[in-house]
């Protein structure tokens, strides 16, 4: 399933026992990974670093944590522990590739 992502903003968060978070304000996405990285429940529009880490800290929900986006978004109660970039394993030798089939 898939959604877009304007649709996110203003969405309700509710937590895994219906328990109100707040709305989605801001979507941070990491352009390296190409990933969503945090949703925010107030604006980033502040005039400090210390007013915009203390949101990212506080008033924020790490897009790991997110279990369902459809209606509502429902997110873990629990903190999601970060999956490292795992590189993709190579797949296991069987005993046909040591043969060249192709065409002569």
């Amino acid at each position: 399933m898939s959604v877009k992502l304007s649709k996110l903003f203003g969405m309700d968060i509710y937590d895994s026992e219906a328990g109100y978070k707040g709305k989605v304000y801001e979507v941070i996405i990491n352009l390296e990974k190409g990933k969503l990285e945090t949703l925010t429940t107030e604006p980033l529009k502040v005039k400090t670093k210390a007013d915009a880490k203390k949101i990212l800290t506080e008033k924020s929900i790490p897009y790991r944590n997110v279990k369902s986006v459809k209606d509502i978004i429902i997110v873990s109660n629990r903190d999601v522990p970060v999956e490292e970039d795992a590189k993709p394993e190579a797949p296991a030798a069987s005993r046909y590739t040591r043969y060249n089939y192709s065409r002569r």
